[in-house]
């Protein structure tokens, strides 16, 4: 009886804590990459560039991929589907709004392993004629119960971007 009792008040605790904890989750990394800002911008406004340095996409370099519209503008969408690894699902991803040379945002909208939606963006930054500071960042919101695997989640979010940033900076100062 006695680890009844134990156990119903750690879910409780846990689904307490799970409530208290903001909703809202904001990660962002950024690195500086010696090369001009238009060039930087260049190369990162094409998703399909992404792909030589996404985490996700390295995973499952196999996954369905699919592409709508003109890659680089407004509306483009890639779609992926890795049936092999779990953690990169299925989803599609879209560019929402370009400002030349300053920042691209993306809408991610993820199908499986669990449906939801975030917002992407980077942001480019001259701190000198060959020098340009990269800022990527995620935004989402976290459900009722799943809030309590915000820590984790955004753990392991800002490993996946400081990952893909430096694969960044390595493709483009190689």
């Amino acid at each position: 009886m006695t680890a009844i009792i134990i156990i119903v008040c750690v879910i409780a605790l846990l689904l307490l804590i799970a409530a208290l904890m903001p909703k809202e989750m904001n990660v962002e990394q950024t690195i500086v990459i010696d090369k001009p800002k238009n060039e930087v911008f260049d190369y990162v406004k094409y998703i399909k560039n992404h792909d030589n340095f996404s985490v996700w996409a390295m995973m499952d370099p196999d996954m369905k991929k699919e592409y709508r519209g003109t890659d680089g503008q407004v509306g483009f969408v890639y779609a992926w589907d890795s049936k092999k690894e779990k953690n990169v699902g299925t989803g599609e991803q879209q560019i929402k709004t370009i400002t030349d040379g300053q920042s691209i945002e993306h809408e991610i909208r993820f199908i499986k392993p669990r449906q939801d939606v975030a917002q992407a963006k980077f942001i480019f930054t001259a701190l000198g004629v060959n020098q340009t500071k990269v800022r990527w960042a995620f935004h989402s919101r976290m459900k009722f119960p799943g809030s309590i695997m915000k820590p984790l989640i955004s753990g392991m979010l800002n490993k996946s971007l400081v990952t893909g940033l430096s694969g960044l900076k390595t493709i483009l100062e190689g």
